[in-house]
């Protein structure tokens, strides 16, 4: 029975190691190379809408505004903002429910990788493959991935697909006001057209470009050049 036990535990183990190898391989492929589909891709239950662009090619507003409205801190963490997961805990001990603190990184490691919902095992496991994508992808990986993965709307993935299906261009061309607009859809872009806001949304748009304004366009300049 002993030596059953150790047996099962051993090829849990060797089975355990081998997936953990098997994801920093796809992992570091995916540092190069342009993810072919995400899981909530395959999850999604409307047709799916995704046009990969080298963030080279965008303006530098875009990631700035998806940093000002979702991570501020995002150049100095490294995956896991430990303040914000501690002030959704006290939220959650309060009995508003589990929700917030995912840092850029955790969202790009959730939207790759994992499933909906809010869970402990599901934010456990965002919050290690955050730290895995820092050390792996780097920052300007991690923002080029994110905007490119980020659902904006009902199966429309990445800046590039959202920008033509609701501006009708590509995000090379996008504004200020436009790409703070996207911003403010995520991270629940179902519901949202950002042609078509309501009151709340709008005022969110113009605090978002206010924070751009403040954190100035230097702010991501160490990570993108």
């Amino acid at each position: 029975m002993a030596n059953r036990k150790r047996g099962f535990l051993g090829w849990t183990w060797f089975v355990m190691w081998r997936l953990l190898l098997l994801l920093a391989l796809l992992l570091l492929v995916f540092r190069f190379v342009a993810p072919p589909t995400t899981s909530f891709m395959l999850q999604s239950p409307y047709p799916v809408t995704q046009h990969w662009i080298s963030i080279d090619e965008l303006p530098s507003q875009i990631p700035l505004a998806m940093v000002a409205s979702e991570d501020q801190l995002f150049p100095e963490h490294f995956g896991v903002d430990f303040a914000a997961i501690s002030k959704a805990l006290n939220q959650y001990d309060d009995g508003e429910g589990l929700r917030g603190a995912s840092t850029i990184s955790q969202q790009t490691a959730k939207n790759l990788l994992l499933w909906p919902g809010q869970s402990f095992v599901r934010k456990g496991l965002e919050a290690m493959l955050a730290v895995s994508l820092e050390a792996i992808w780097g920052k300007r990986r991690i923002l080029e991935v994110y905007v490119n993965v980020a659902e904006f709307g009902k199966g429309i993935y990445g800046v590039e697909a959202a920008s033509q299906h609701y501006f009708n261009k590509s995000a090379r061309y996008l504004t200020r006001n436009e790409a703070a607009r996207l911003a403010v859809l995520l991270p629940s872009p179902r519901n949202r057209d950002p042609r078509n806001l309501s009151p709340y949304f709008r005022q969110r748009v113009v605090w978002v470009e206010q924070q751009m304004q403040q954190l100035g366009t230097g702010y991501l300049a160490p990570i993108l050049n």
